[in-house]
């Protein structure tokens, strides 16, 4: 395992419209490119399990969002997915990106939709090459929020915030994560670090407003997926109670021709509780996709 001291010293910050943001490059730069999109509430390093392997492949792009990890959490600002997007955008700008390709979890698979969404408006000159989604909010009508989530987007969310402690987290990651793959102690204190850092507890009522946003861009984020002409790929934990099983049924209804991998025994994270299946699965994926 990466340790949380690791990552921070093999990253590095990056002013990204007036914020400091948290980011991680490997050193293959001349490999194709994979950007990591991570999810809520935790950060970047959610990766560091399949980081080796896949920066043996690809030149390997990530950060914290705003609001997540080590990046600054400022307690006016909005938190818009479509903000996250630009700061994706403005890194691989500054990196000199012009093709790449997405892997994302839970949140970032909603930052993805975005940018997939912009993809197909066009005007943009960052071409995405494909796109593969973990366990997360796709539709909002297969969301299942755990009450943790409910309670922070109700008109209690600022209070809930300063109420939650580490017992707390604890459980909701041990009843998100499949019964045979349980959180560790280590992943377990290395989360609530990076939840806690620069006072993160403070945002996460604001953080969750995810939630209000994905049903008011349903049209949009839902449709970047159908309407896509680039490969697109879901691999899901079943036994996720957020975007689990149900949620794997709802994307085969929905999206065309869909490609999925169906992970039997794992749950929410499935790239942090079994990090080796879930890179052999992305492996096989890119496999079949050209590259230019």
């Amino acid at each position: 395992m990466i340790t949380l001291s690791e990552w921070q010293q093999q990253g590095k910050f990056v002013s990204i419209n007036g914020q400091q943001i948290f980011t991680r490059c490997s050193e293959n730069c001349q490999a194709p490119v994979l950007l990591l999109i991570h999810g809520f509430p935790s950060a970047s390093w959610d990766w560091e399990g399949m980081w080796h392997q896949l920066t043996q492949h690809y030149y390997v792009i990530t950060l914290d969002m705003l609001g997540f990890g080590f990046s600054d959490k400022p307690k006016a600002a909005r938190y818009l997915i479509s903000e996250q997007a630009d700061l994706y955008q403005a890194l691989l700008q500054q990196l000199g990106v012009s093709h790449y390709h997405i892997l994302a979890h839970d949140y970032g698979d909603t930052v993805a939709q975005e940018l997939l969404a912009r993809q197909i408006d066009g005007g943009n000159n960052m071409h995405i090459a494909s796109v593969c989604f973990l366990n997360g909010g796709l539709f909002p009508e297969t969301h299942k929020p755990i009450l943790i989530q409910k309670l922070l987007l109700s008109p209690l969310g600022p209070l809930v915030s300063k109420l939650i402690n580490k017992q707390k987290f604890a459980a909701n990651l041990q009843h998100i994560f499949g019964p045979s793959t349980p959180p560790t102690p280590d992943v377990i204190d290395t989360l609530w670090q990076l939840l806690n850092h620069n006072n993160g507890l403070s945002v996460m009522h604001k953080l969750i407003g995810y939630m209000t946003q994905r049903q008011q861009n349903r049209e949009r984020w839902v449709g970047a997926m159908v309407n896509s002409t680039i490969p697109i790929k879901l691999i899901a934990g079943a036994l996720d109670p957020i975007s689990g099983q149900h949620m794997i049924d709802h994307y085969r209804q929905l999206i065309p021709n869909a490609n999925i991998t169906t992970m039997p025994t794992l749950g929410h994270y499935p790239q942090v509780e079994d990090a080796q299946a879930m890179t052999t699965a992305y492996l096989q994926f890119r496999s079949r996709v050209n590259e230019p």
